[in-house]
């Protein structure tokens, strides 16, 4: 019987042990729609597990992948995993030739050129893809060319053909059940489980990829929503994220969370959502206490309604207030989000937004990031005429606008992290603990985050033999995350360290690479220094600090000596030997959580998930 094996990639995690969150909904509602389709009588289908897609780095993944040839592999694409599931594609082809590889997700459209014309995959799917992809599969088994179905793009000698017209989806979402229910994708306790009960939007954010995605509003009933819950409590799910847009914008909104309160009464569920702030009234946030929600996302974006109006989101700054207060009396958190370089915006407008937060009380629960400019989205497809500058690569980061220069855009997130007191995005964490694989000896492929540890007694006479060991690793496991950890005995010329940069930045470019690039930080691929003794120059330090991220092996004692200093004048700490409770606990209270490392494992496990809060990495 023919093999369909179906691949959800992670977004790439901050740190080793730090989890991904990957569950892939997406692939597990592909075998679902087969299913659905009596495709599973023609097709022996199967979804990757997080435990290869999480864990390995791309040669042993792609070997997993192309693992008995199958005739099939679908991949589900999002900007955070686009460029690696098409360098797998090709990897996977080149060991299995035979084999069709079809693409799918919101990066696959028509007005995302830098997805199609790259090699790797044969046939294309926009849009809501169950049926389609169905209809797909079902030509593909029938030896028929699946070009002219509706959404669909096939590669000819020339590139992919246009994708042929297609309606906006309009099937039930009753039609196919979760794939959690079909035992296509695992309930796991320490993971979030996804729903969705909703598909469509009313609103018409052009920044937003769902008002053209996902056009006609379709749900299911109170009944059926409250059954889906109750069966994936009964399997072992603690926590539930709705995927939802605008979840308290439904048809039976309030008889929903009813529903819910009844399926949840020991409230050993917690639900998670996002809603906006108009028209939410005390008595619903009281529900949604009720319910289990204990935290939600809600949308500021802005505090200028001009341009609130002008990207088609509408709203106001005092309705999210007003909602914030009643879901705050309830006891609920929030993350609330304001955006840097819409339309219309200046750099005063953001830190006015800055204000408003301070002013509500929400300042600790700000969420403020550039904008991107997503594919699918109306904000994309007028770029140009509104004067937006923006990277063509993931993330699809906005470079200018008409009102922000480059500068000013950077300026400004910094300026927000000043005010606000906290680094806004996720620090890369390096992978410190013992053993360290050795670098000059690694040869065979290695997992998604690979630490490379370079001892030697004059690393600078050994520079040719650390490149050619990052050339090395780099052919393997291209897109793989990659800490260089230079260990000296003695200070060292800094060439070495710009050279390994030159050569870590003339790899191929991801959404991780360039994700922190605003910041001259590369997420994937980091350089970092472990010096034994804190006593090295001080100057020498401060150069290094401007080029790598730099550790110093210590004690605890000696770590929390200085604790408030780590990471700021002084090299973060690498914390070795034993550390007692206690110690830990004020370090953790006393040092910025990310500029302490620990050589042993455990302790490294424990840091990560309870002071930095990364989740379960099983």
């Amino acid at each position: 019987m023919p093999k369909l094996r179906l691949v959800q990639l992670p977004v790439p995690p901050p740190a080793a042990l730090a989890a991904t969150g990957n569950v892939p909904l997406a692939a597990g509602c592909l075998g679902v729609a087969a299913r659905v389709h009596g495709l599973d009588r023609r097709l022996e289908i199967e979804v990757l597990e997080p435990a290869a897609t999480d864990v390995l780095g791309d040669t042993l993944l792609a070997d997993r992948i192309a693992r008995e040839e199958p005739e099939f592999v679908g991949f589900s694409l999002y900007l955070w995993n686009s460029e690696r599931s098409l360098h797998l594609a090709r990897e996977v082809k080149r060991r299995s030739p035979r084999t069709k590889i079809l693409i799918g997700g919101p990066e696959v459209g028509p007005d995302n050129a830098f997805i199609l014309q790259q090699p790797g995959a044969d046939i294309a799917v926009t849009g809501e893809a169950e049926d389609t992809f169905a209809r797909v599969m079902s030509a593909l088994l029938d030896g028929n060319n699946p070009a002219g179905l509706p959404g669909v793009a096939v590669r000819g000698p020339l590139g992919f053909t246009a994708f042929a017209p297609q309606a906006a989806a309009s099937f039930p979402l009753a039609d196919y059940r979760s794939p959690y229910l079909a035992d296509l994708v695992p309930v796991e306790p320490h993971r979030s489980t996804y729903v969705e009960t909703v598909r469509g939007c009313r609103s018409h954010c052009t920044f937003c990829f769902y008002p053209r995605s996902s056009s006609v509003l379709r749900m299911l009933d109170v009944d059926a929503s409250a059954a889906l819950i109750g069966a994936l409590r009964d399997r072992g799910a603690r926590e539930v994220v709705f995927l939802d847009p605008t979840f308290n914008h439904r048809p039976g909104f309030e008889p929903l969370l009813d529903a819910l309160a009844r399926e949840n009464p020991s409230r050993a569920l917690t639900f998670f959502a996002e809603v906006r702030a108009e028209g939410l009234t005390a008595q619903q946030a009281r529900k949604l206490k009720q319910a289990g929600f204990d935290r939600l996302e809600i949308g500021l974006q802005s505090v200028n309604r001009e341009t609130l109006k002008r990207v088609r989101r509408g709203g106001s700054p005092s309705s999210v207030a007003e909602a914030a207060r009643m879901l705050h009396a309830e006891g609920i958190e929030l993350l609330v989000d304001l955006i840097v370089g819409l339309p219309g915006d200046t750099p005063e407008d953001v830190l006015r937004g800055i204000d408003f937060l301070e002013e509500h009380g929400l300042a600790s629960e700000a969420q403020v990031f550039p904008l991107s400019l997503l594919p699918g989205t109306a904000m994309r497809a007028s770029a140009v005429d509104d004067g937006v500058v923006f990277d063509s690569a993931p993330p699809y980061r906005v470079h200018r606008t008409a009102t922000f220069s480059e500068d000013e855009l950077v300026e400004t997130v910094l300026a927000a992290e000043e005010r606000l007191g906290r680094r806004l995005d996720e620090w890369p964490r390096p992978h410190l603990v013992d053993p360290g694989i050795d670098g000059f000896a690694a040869q065979a492929p290695g997992a998604q985050h690979v630490a490379l540890w370079f001892d030697a007694s004059d690393l600078f006479a050994r520079r040719s033999d650390i490149l050619r060991a990052i050339d090395a690793r780099l052919r393997l496991d291209p897109y793989a995350t990659m800490d260089v950890v230079l260990r000296p005995l003695a200070p060292f010329p800094l060439d070495l360290v710009d050279a390994i940069r030159r050569r870590l930045d003339d790899a191929p470019a991801s959404y991780a690479s360039r994700a922190l690039e605003h910041r001259g930080e590369n997420m994937q691929r980091r350089i970092v220094v472990v010096v034994r003794e804190p006593q090295h120059p001080r100057d020498w330090i401060d150069a290094l600090h401007r080029r790598a991220q730099v550790f110093c092996d210590q004690p605890v004692h000696e770590a929390l000596r200085e604790a408030q200093r780590l990471g700021a004048d002084l090299p973060g700490a690498r914390v070795i030997g034993p550390v007692s409770a206690d110690a830990l606990a004020a370090l953790a209270q006393r040092a910025d959580g990310d500029f302490v490392a620990f050589a042993d494992p455990s302790l490294e496990l424990g840091w990560t998930q309870r002071v930095l809060g990364f989740g379960d990495a099983r």
